[in-house]
């Protein structure tokens, strides 16, 4: 028998080419390594305050999602040491389908009030896209049952993209370029039924262009998915986030989150349109199934969260954040400026500068991650920040200084 080759069982790789992906992308990996900036130990004082001891260094963390502060608050760590004591278990140790400990119902049905309609748990907002995009992509999510032609917008979150060969075993898998409304309905105009998937607030900074998504799923049908994990709790009365916030939700989208960001806890939340395919997501929906949820003190830590967003001090959190956001964006403008989201992007261009920069914030005290190929395009490398409600004005301007100290002398 002829031996095999690498040529003859090489697979299509139409969705992804870990050779390119890893060959173009490790080095960017490696040299933030080399200087420091990679795997760093530290004892936690606060989001402001990381001591790496062995190298006797402190500094701030300007990477953190946790854009409000909670994920230190006091009533946040009370809510899961008192789920522990309530529930006497780490977790059941089961599949929920099987079997729900009281208080994650409990929980579902609190997040369920909270957002105005029902709500899915899962252990992480990546199991949920896992789980959940194959769905749309059969078609069992929507009442006609029939596949749909699943368009990734290109900046979607690598979560989402990641499930792109699954959903292509099921249907039709398309790129769109970003927020063009264009492509979508012209994909639209060829296929009868359209799903697109996307950030609300993008990872590395930027909205998604909502109007005309609405527009385009009134005009066609459009089922749109929603990963709106960075701005969850920042905004909306109840903190539902960007999307949530501005719209009446349908049985032809639902959106996604983590609870690990600005929510303070951890796992991830589903606000489905319907509550008809409960149930259904449930039973059928890959790692919410087969496998664990969210362990016990993720949901009393959940339910901590939720008491906080019914109070007045999330209010003031956010007023504080957007403070915040409002001083970086006047002392050192960037392309995302004045969208009322927390992220912002630092571009320099190549992988080699955006290193160095971080490496230069890092020895000043402030640790803001380098991003590069396949995080951000090819040529398009530089440093992320995000802005938290728990820093102070004069924290913020003192690093805006750095950071144009820096610049200048780059």
């Amino acid at each position: 028998m002829e031996s095999s080759t690498a040529q003859n069982v090489l697979g299509p790789r139409q969705y992804r080419n870990n050779e390119k992906m890893i060959a173009l992308g490790d080095r960017g990996w490696l040299r933030a390594a080399e200087d420091g900036l990679i795997g760093i130990k530290v004892d936690f004082d606060s989001n402001n305050r990381l001591i790496d001891r062995q190298h006797n260094h402190e500094f701030m963390v300007l990477c953190s999602c946790s854009y409000l502060g909670l994920n230190h608050h006091p009533k946040i760590l009370q809510g899961a040491i008192d789920a522990l004591k309530e529930c006497g278990t780490t977790s059941l140790s089961l599949s929920t389908v099987r079997i729900r400990p009281n208080l994650l119902v409990r929980l579902e049905e609190e997040l369920s009030s909270l957002y105005g309609g029902p709500a899915v748990l899962g252990a992480t907002c990546s199991a949920l896209s896992a789980g959940i995009l194959p769905l749309i992509a059969s078609g069992h999510l929507t009442e006609d049952g029939k596949p749909r032609v699943m368009v990734f917008d290109r900046f979607c979150h690598f979560s989402m993209a990641y499930i792109k060969p699954i959903c292509g075993d099921e249907s039709l898998v398309l790129t769109s370029p970003h927020n063009d409304l264009n492509f979508l309905e012209d994909v639209c105009k060829k296929y009868p039924r359209v799903a697109y998937v996307a950030d609300g607030a993008y990872s590395m900074g930027g909205l998604t262009a909502l109007e005309g998504l609405l527009q385009l799923q009134e005009r066609y049908g459009l089922f749109l998915y929603f990963d709106d994990s960075h701005s969850l709790s920042i905004t909306g009365k109840n903190g539902e986030g960007y999307v949530r916030s501005r719209i009446k939700m349908n049985p032809l989208t639902l959106i996604v989150a983590s609870l690990a960001k600005a929510f303070g806890a951890s796992g991830g939340v589903a606000m489905l349109g319907s509550d008809k395919i409960f149930d259904f997501v449930n039973r059928n929906g890959g790692p919410l199934a087969w496998s664990q949820n969210m362990q016990i003190p993720s949901i009393g830590a959940s339910l901590a969260s939720i008491a906080l967003h019914r109070s007045p001090e999330l209010g003031q959190l956010q007023e504080k954040l957007q403070r915040n956001i409002e001083c970086f964006d006047k002392e050192f403008p960037t392309k995302q400026a004045g969208n009322g989201m927390p992220v912002r992007l630092l571009q320099v261009g190549e992988e080699e500068k955006a290193v160095k920069l971080s490496k230069e914030l890092y020895k000043r005290g402030y640790y803001c991650s380098a991003v590069f190929f396949p995080i951000v395009a090819k040529g398009e490398a530089g440093v992320r920040l995000m802005l938290r409600a728990d820093m102070e004005l004069e924290q913020v301007r003192a690093f805006c200084a750095t950071v144009k100290d820096i610049v200048a002398n780059f």
